[in-house]
Formats: C-alpha cells, sequence, structure tokens
C-alpha cells in the first residue's frame, strides 16, 4: 500500500520543530514517532493520528474522522482523518499537534 508523498512531506515540514522526531516506513506508510513512540502517520492519503483512549471518542465525532482498524480490528486511542478533516493548514497543525502532546506524555523508548 503506498501513501500520500504530498501529505508525508506537509507533516514532516510541520512536525519537524519538535525535538525527539523519528520517522519510520511501516505497513505500507510512514510513522512519525517522538522520543520513539509514535505520534502521527500517513497511511494512503490519510493522516493517522495517536489521541489516546481518552480522546478517542471525542476525535471521532469531528469532520473526516473514522476509527483506525488494523486487520479488521479497531485500534482504540487511533483515529484516522481524512481529506475532509484536513482542509485547512490549521486543522491539520491541530491533529499533529495533538499526535505530538500524546507521543510526548508517554516514557521514551
Amino acid at each position: 500500500m503506498a501513501y500520500s508523498k504530498p501529505l508525508a512531506d506537509d507533516v514532516r515540514m510541520r512536525i519537524g520543530r519538535h525535538s525527539g522526531v523519528t520517522e519510520r516506513e511501516m505497513f505500507g506508510g510512514i510513522g512519525f514517532m517522538v522520543e520513539g513512540n509514535m505520534a502521527v502517520g500517513v497511511s494512503d492519503d490519510e493522516l493517522m493520528v495517536r489521541v489516546g483512549k481518552d480522546a478517542y471518542e471525542e476525535a471521532l465525532s469531528r469532520p473526516g474522522v473514522h476509527p483506525f482498524d488494523m486487520s479488521g480490528r479497531e485500534m482504540k486511542g487511533w483515529i484516522l482523518v481524512s481529506a475532509a478533516g484536513l482542509q485547512t493548514d490549521a486543522a491539520l497543525d491541530s491533529w499533529i499537534e495533538q499526535g505530538v502532546a500524546f507521543a510526548g506524555s508517554l516514557p521514551p523508548k
């Protein structure tokens, strides 16, 4: 499965201002980690965001958001945001910041 290189480049540019960020191609997409913990990624043409279980239900109520599921199993705490939820720079920035904040709250790996 390929991923959107333009979306990945946009994420890379925006997330690069944070320290401890690395990236890794995985599962046919690309993931951006903070201190070894996944924060956001790009899968196909969607943004994958690690929001955590406490913010999961609220995130699902936002435009363009649906559950991330791996092999038919919903991954609570992870969401996918389609183009409908990424129509402005502010929306993309907000999702990236949410993923970075959650990953940054975890112990480094």
